[in-house]
């Protein structure tokens, strides 16, 4: 409310004690209006509803910045030369057409167009057929270019795939796309080309889970819904920095996990992994004495299941926990480190190999948190703020180990999960970290590992915005190429390979990109003699 302006020889005592009382009704006014917002948001966010967004501060309002000493250049001016990487296909040379006479020339001057060339191309080809003497029949052979058996060219297909699988473009646009640029193809065509004949895409995707597991010092976990042929299931990927492999089921679990581990092709090794993993899991002596009388190695599931056909019931937990070790030890027997590090969000079924817990989850509770009050809002800020000061001298202990930090960081560790709250749902989040201490602090072992799972959330982000825009699968071959397809472009991704090149090099049959399973191995390599150049000493 405005106020108008009173004259100095009016401002009685009266009239003073009474602007007083109108500016101290202003303030409980505006405070008022702040608590009202503030249970508003608090309430939207019981409902499951977004509170009101908050907008940042225009940088108008920043302080002005500094300025740059002289000869400096401005931050973020420092850009790579134009066209440096750009390959010429054409090259014109454009001559001034009615020069004056006497004109001399002085040399040509570069302009670089780009331009992208998209049409669709009918060829028929006639191939002769003829008669030899002795009554045989010769037909011309098509180009090496052609696909045996496809009327569709390999620049084609692996623009369909690409754009399905890359561009997340669904079926009924892809297929409008096309009639659109003059290409005669059903829809029926069109699915198979997505789907049927691709097993050497599926064979190289089953290539990259071994070969990752058998290089990597620590692999990110997690999964997301994938809902197949009218059910609910799950997809798992397994990525680290140089790979990644989806893996569609029907069920998410330990079990699960450790099948999807093994891939394909299961094997059940009992050995000293599996007995430690039967230790931990509380297996009855006298029913893991029964396992180890007798062959230790199975070959596949039925050879499993045959085994504990032999030995009688045991109960549902006793069974799947011997399944789960036996499984872990056919994975170290295959090569799989047991000092491998498994990164995830905190679910239980991710709990295999020495485990890594990630502190953004682990924060995520106070985050989600509705206060009672101011001061349990400032105990909450509080508990965040130390949360992250610890975890950034966690993170600069990552980038540069210290023997003699080591036991500071975990003194520190043990303090902030030891203080008194004063409320008991922050005392939860607190006691939930100091039982996961271990995995949260596995940094100061392998200093190797990151302190969050961002990069594997990112990789399954990619999976759950196809799922949105496509829906669920409906046939078996269709849930196996979605998961082929993921896995091998998020793997180029990381491997520095153009997805487009590698579809068409495979289309195409030429092989001239070599297989991704040696490309993760060699970036391995590289990475091994980078970091042992860079030790000290």
């Amino acid at each position: 409310m405005e106020l108008p302006p009173i004259p100095p020889e009016e401002r009685t005592p009266l009239v003073e004690s009474l602007l007083a009382i109108i500016y101290l009704l202003q303030d409980r006014v505006q405070q008022l209006e702040e608590t009202v917002q503030q249970l508003r948001d608090e309430i939207a966010v019981l409902k499951g509803q977004k509170p009101r967004p908050e907008i940042a501060p225009s940088r108008l309002e920043s302080p002005a910045p500094q300025p740059r000493p002289e000869g400096s250049q401005r931050p973020g001016s420092q850009k790579r030369p134009k066209n440096a990487q750009l390959v010429i296909t054409e090259e014109i040379r454009l001559s001034v057409v009615d020069a004056p006479a006497g004109s001399v020339s002085k040399g040509f001057e570069e302009y670089v167009v780009q331009e992208l060339v998209i049409h669709a191309k009918a060829t028929r080809y006639l191939r002769e057929r003829v008669r030899t003497p002795d009554g045989d029949s010769v037909l011309a052979p098509l180009p090496e270019d052609v696909i045996p058996g496809s009327h569709f060219g390999p620049k084609l297909i692996a623009y369909i795939l690409q754009q399905y699988h890359h561009n997340h473009v669904t079926q009924p646009l892809l297929l409008e796309d096309l009639e659109e640029r003059g290409i005669d193809m059903s829809a029926g065509q069109l699915s198979r080309i997505l789907v049927e004949g691709k097993e050497s895409f599926h064979q190289e995707k089953a290539e990259l889970l071994p070969a990752g597991l058998a290089v990597s010092s620590y692999v990110g976990v997690d999964d997301t819904g994938a809902r197949h042929d009218g059910r609910n299931g799950f997809c798992t990927v397994i990525s680290n920095q140089w790979f990644a492999s989806f893996e569609s089921t029907d069920s998410k679990s330990r079990l699960n996990f450790l099948q999807v581990l093994q891939g394909a092709v299961r094997s059940y090794v009992i050995n000293a992994a599996t007995w430690a993993y039967w230790d931990r899991q509380r297996l009855s002596a006298e029913w893991a004495e029964k396992l180890s009388r007798g062959p230790r190695e199975f070959g596949d599931d039925a050879a499993w299941q045959t085994r504990l056909a032999e030995l009688g019931s045991a109960g549902e937990q006793p069974v799947r926990s011997a399944t789960e070790g036996a499984l872990l030890g056919g994975l170290i027997a295959r090569g799989v480190s047991p000092d491998l590090v498994t990164l995830s969000d905190g679910a239980q079924q991710f709990f295999v190999f020495a485990h890594a817990a990630c502190w953004i989850h682990a924060e995520r509770p106070l985050i989600r948190m509705v206060p009672f009050n101011d001061e349990h809002r400032a105990v909450i800020a509080k508990v965040r703020h130390q949360i992250w000061e610890l975890y950034k001298d966690l993170k600069a202990y990552g980038q540069h180990p210290d023997a003699s930090q080591k036991r500071l960081l975990e003194a520190r560790f043990d303090a902030f999960c030891n203080q008194r709250a004063g409320f008991a749902n922050v005392q939860t989040v607190l006691h939930d970290m100091r039982e996961h201490k271990p995995y949260l602090l596995r940094i100061l072992e392998r200093p190797e590992v990151p302190l969050h799972n961002n990069g594997t959330e990112s990789d399954i982000r990619d999976y759950v915005k196809k799922r949105k825009i496509s829906g669920s699968t409906r046939s078996d071959e269709g849930r196996r190429c979605r998961d082929t397809f993921a896995s091998l472009k998020k793997t180029c991704r990381k491997l520095g390979v153009r997805f487009w090149d590698y579809l068409l090099d495979r289309v195409r049959g030429l092989g001239t990109i070599p297989r991704l399973a040696n490309l993760i191995r060699q970036r391995a390599a590289e990475h091994q003699r980078a970091t042992v150049e860079a030790a000290p000493g």
